[in-house]
């Protein structure tokens, strides 16, 4: 069978918050199985525990932020993706403060941190949460859509009016290799005509070249240039993974999506689990065959280039 996993040992990290531009550090530590991922806000008196699950989004602006009373832990999605891609299906995730670091921008940093505490398999089987019908969110033009697999894919088509970005799409297979060399190295970034505007509303108070790539009129502002040609698209593929982990389960199913975000992500989530007639829970062999029946794959929905 599939088991769940948590990590060997402690491992400690810091970083800027790429939104408060405060120095924050994080401390992985094992869990018993069945515990899922939960963050421990230590700097509070006494420390608030908050699962790393859909029902605990609280704001999807610019990020993914989790709470409980009042409490948050902010841009999460890029440490919840290395964390599901890696296996770890339980960890306590100490945090000082309010946001997880950016890092350089990437998952690639939160990989190696990963990597480096190790990982260690549990007595417990991995239920693994597979898509039966078809699940849609639209909001104007932006769609995103869930339907079933044997996998979990990532379809995704961006459309932005500048020249650099312009139209990508990308579509890959979720695992661990696939992640670490095509989506983990892809890093956030933003729009410098925005950027005033952000800092006035507090948020990207941390931002560099050092964290993020930068567009303005002409081109990348990064001396480094891009690491994908279609690096933004990518990107994007990365907080989809990162925001689909809060289902609490690995995921069997196609993701596709159309000029989406955080928030559309969030919303597709919360449909899929409030309709529990789209989904069931399976567990896996290691062979990567269902130990119960799973729904066969239907054909791929049309997706519009409009």
């Amino acid at each position: 069978m599939s088991f769940q996993n948590t990590v060997i040992n402690k491992e400690t990290l810091s970083g800027i918050g790429i939104h408060s531009g405060k120095e924050v550090v994080l401390t992985l530590r094992p869990a018993e199985a069945g515990t899922g991922i939960v963050f421990h806000r230590i700097d509070l008196t006494p420390p608030v525990a908050i699962e790393a699950i859909s029902a605990n989004v609280v704001n999807t602006r610019l990020s993914t932020t989790i709470g409980s009373n009042g409490v948050i832990v902010a841009t999460i999605e890029h440490l919840m993706a290395a964390l599901r891609v890696c296996g770890i299906d339980n960890v306590y995730v100490d945090i000082n403060g309010p946001e997880v670091p950016i890092m350089d921008g990437s998952a690639e940093p939160f990989i190696r941190w990963i990597e480096k505490a190790g990982v260690r398999p549990q007595t417990r089987p991995r239920h693994y949460l597979a898509v039966k019908k078809p699940v849609t969110i639209t909001d104007g033009d932006k769609k995103v859509s869930i339907i079933p697999s044997r996998f979990f894919r990532v379809s995704f088509d961006i459309r932005f009016n500048h020249p650099v970005v312009n139209n990508q799409f990308r579509s890959i297979k979720v695992n661990k290799n696939t992640f670490s060399e095509e989506i983990a190295p892809a890093r956030t970034f933003g729009f410098m005509a925005e950027f005033e505007t952000l800092k006035a509303n507090g948020f990207a108070q941390g931002a560099s070249l050092e964290n993020a790539v930068a567009i303005d009129n002409d081109g990348i502002l990064n001396k480094e240039g891009l690491r994908f040609a279609d690096e933004f698209v990518r990107h994007k593929i990365l907080d989809a993974i990162g925001d689909f982990s809060l289902a609490g389960h690995h995921i069997l199913g196609h993701v596709k999506a159309y000029k989406s975000g955080h928030d559309l992500n969030h919303r597709l989530m919360k449909e899929l689990l409030a309709n529990t007639d789209s989904w069931e829970l399976v567990e896996m062999t290691d062979l990567g065959k269902a130990s119960q029946p799973l729904p066969l794959a239907i054909p791929d929905l049309q997706w519009s280039e409009a």
